[in-house]
């Protein structure tokens, strides 16, 4: 029987880590929005400044945070407060953990970053690989990159020597200072709540909404999936599915409903032999979410259809409200 992954001792950690910090080697990776990894190299002349801007400070946090009672919190359970760290299990956030991999076990085939061939405007992040000598594990620093940190040769002007010139970089970045995701084995220690949310799309209290409606539709309707796929998944991958589930009122409308409902505003649903709603990508999971949610109308007056962004329920005439067909 597996057991349960110990989670780390963060204070421990960040106590041992501070014993050999200088003799720590360093990698880096960026990785775009798609989460495609790449590898990249830094000159010397950075070493000094490396350290300090990504794993110095996330030390020094919890090592003094020992001395105010600093706590360590499961990110799924509680919120970004002082004096709070959060936690989360790595497996968990799919695609932290799909990125790790690839570093790991894939190297080989990870291509190294170019602005001609990848384009710096597509970045999301920057990862800090760091291991010891003594230490087959090694752990990861990494940090948001914004567009507005960025400059652009073509845009920018240097300040040098007391006058204005051409930027004579690509591009140039600015780090960001602050603590953000700290991956230690199998935990992910979150510094900033936000900024670990925005670098890879995790929202688990709406994810876990999302979950339950996923739930509701499966035993609601009838749905047909090509083989490995399913309705969970699907709406796991798509962010925009998973905020308009927080809404939708499952019930309201019937399989046969959606079915007709297609039909008279020309949609292209498909149902097979059996009358089970054919979901073959995430065009017709959208579609399948909008007519259950009744976001299709068609104009009394030209007959055109549209998709309706935004609902706003009218009571009746006589202030008594809508009551259900």
């Amino acid at each position: 029987m597996e057991t349960p992954n110990e989670p780390t001792d963060i204070f421990l950690w960040a106590n041992n880590i501070d014993g050999i910090k200088k003799e720590l080697e360093v990698e880096f990776f960026l990785f775009n929005k798609h989460y495609t990894p790449y590898t990249t190299s830094f000159n010397s002349e950075l070493n000094a400044q490396i350290k300090p801007l990504f794993l110095y400070d996330l030390i020094n946090f919890v090592t003094m945070g020992a001395g105010t009672g600093l706590s360590v919190r499961d990110f799924e359970l509680s919120e970004s407060e002082d004096n709070v760290l959060l936690r989360t299990d790595l497996e968990k956030v799919g695609r932290a953990e799909t990125l790790l991999h690839l570093i790991e076990h894939q190297r080989s085939d990870i291509v190294e970053f170019s602005e001609q061939d990848h384009e710096f405007k597509k970045i999301k992040g920057i990862i800090a690989r760091f291991t010891h000598k003594d230490s087959k594990k090694p752990f990861y620093a990494i940090k948001q990159i914004s567009q507005g940190q960025v400059l652009k040769g073509s845009t920018a002007w240097e300040f040098r020597d007391g006058k204005f010139g051409a930027f004579q970089a690509e591009v140039g970045l600015k780090i960001p200072p602050d603590n953000q995701v700290l991956i230690i084995d199998k935990d992910i220690f979150v510094f900033s709540q936000n900024k670990f949310e925005r670098l890879f799309n995790y929202d688990y209290k709406k994810q876990a909404l999302a979950d339950l409606k996923v739930a509701e539709i499966e035993k609601q309707f009838r749905l047909s999936f090509p083989d490995g796929l399913d309705l969970q998944s699907m709406v796991a991958e798509r962010k925009k599915t998973i905020n308009k589930l927080q809404k939708i009122e499952i019930g309201a409308i019937t399989q046969e409903q959606v079915i007709e409902y297609a039909d008279g505003m020309q949609l292209d649903l498909m149902t097979d032999d059996t009358s089970a709603i054919i979901i073959m990508d995430g065009n017709d999971l959208d579609t399948f979410v909008n007519l259950i949610n009744e976001d299709y109308i068609a104009s009394e007056i030209t007959g055109r259809r549209y998709e309706v962004k935004s609902k706003k329920l009218l009571d009746d005439p006589d202030g008594e409200p809508p009551r259900a067909m």
